[in-house]
């Protein structure tokens, strides 16, 4: 019996994969827990018409990751450190500061896991990483400066 499975099953196959099963096997187990469905051309239908669906969608997310990248690669930020006597520095500026200062400054909610830095112990220009999804990666550029 041909069975379309609606996840993964160890040593039998992956979610959405179209696998030959004994009869026994397929009703007793995989159709009686709910792992699978009896493919049927109607079923081997609906599951193309979902596979496409979901290409699609991701394809608009990876154009939309995209775009933003591409607004992020041209944007730029400033961020403020504290400054003691002789130009000593206190603390560091961290990925928190960093997203707040997207946020504010381009108006991007950034959450602070996906920038790729470590914390800046001085002042200067420096180039963040912003992992915007798995193929798309931006970098932006943030101005560390004196905070008054």
């Amino acid at each position: 019996m041909k069975v379309i499975l609606f996840e993964d099953v160890k040593k039998v196959g992956k979610k959405d994969e179209i696998v030959e099963l004994s009869d026994g096997y397929a009703r007793n187990c995989i159709l009686h827990k709910g792992l699978g469905v009896e493919a049927t051309p109607k079923a081997i239908n609906d599951l193309k018409l979902r596979k496409k669906a979901e290409a699609k969608h991701a394809q608009e997310v990876l154009d939309a990751a995209r775009a933003l990248a591409e607004k992020l690669n041209a944007g730029r930020i400033s961020v403020g450190i504290k400054i003691g006597e002789n130009g000593r520095v206190f603390g560091a500026v961290a990925a928190k500061e960093v997203a707040e200062a997207i946020k504010s400054q381009l108006g991007y909610d950034i959450d602070k896991k996906k920038l790729i830095m470590n914390p800046f112990k001085n002042m200067g220009s420096f180039d963040i990483g912003v992992k915007l999804h798995p193929e798309v990666t931006a970098t932006l550029k943030c101005d560390v400066v004196e905070e008054k």
